[in-house]
């Protein structure tokens, strides 16, 4: 049987009241893989007309928000984290570069944080990846991407604080 909004809310939901840390997340990143493999659910979620970031679900009890992202071209973000909260990337068709970096200065007085390279890798359909608080990462698509991903809690709602890289990622 495949997957609905509903019922992947539904089992998020029951899995994060019940484990609401790192351990209940990676259930639900696991959860999202086996999402991201029901083409019906991939279709209906993330269209063409899908913007760049869509609510599909937003948790009226636990905060959590289900998005759907549909990226047309080539797009990449600065170094960040995701605040006070964490975000699970869910990779449906294209590929994302990613990149991992260690803080090295927290973001004070109105000035950026600083961070330094730590490792690359790729997201491919059907990879999800768990960003628990502070992890700090940032994207790279080279062409058309479409994903789910999870925050936490709406990020549009909270403050976040910019990050700059001292050291650059490899190529």
């Amino acid at each position: 049987m495949g997957h609905t909004i509903e019922s992947f809310a539904a089992s998020c939901h029951q899995i994060l009241s019940s484990e609401p840390g790192p351990t209940g997340r990676t259930k639900v990143c696991a959860l999202l893989q086996d999402v991201l493999k029901d083409k019906d659910f991939v279709a209906k979620h993330l269209r063409d007309d899908t913007p760049e970031r869509d609510i599909l679900y937003e948790d009226p009890d636990l905060g959590f928000t289900i998005l759907a992202h549909v990226h047309q071209g080539a797009k990449g973000s600065a170094p960040h984290d995701h605040g006070p909260t964490w975000a699970i990337y869910g990779q449906a068709s294209g590929e994302t570069m990613m990149t991992d970096w260690d803080c090295i200065e927290r973001p004070a007085d109105g000035k950026p944080g600083k961070v330094k390279f730590n490792r690359n890798y790729s997201l491919k359909p059907g990879d999800a990846y768990l960003y628990n608080e502070g992890a700090l990462h940032s994207p790279r698509r080279d062409g058309a991407t479409r994903l789910i991903r999870i925050e936490g809690v709406n990020v549009t709602k909270i403050r976040r604080f910019p990050y700059e890289a001292v050291e650059t990622a490899a190529a």
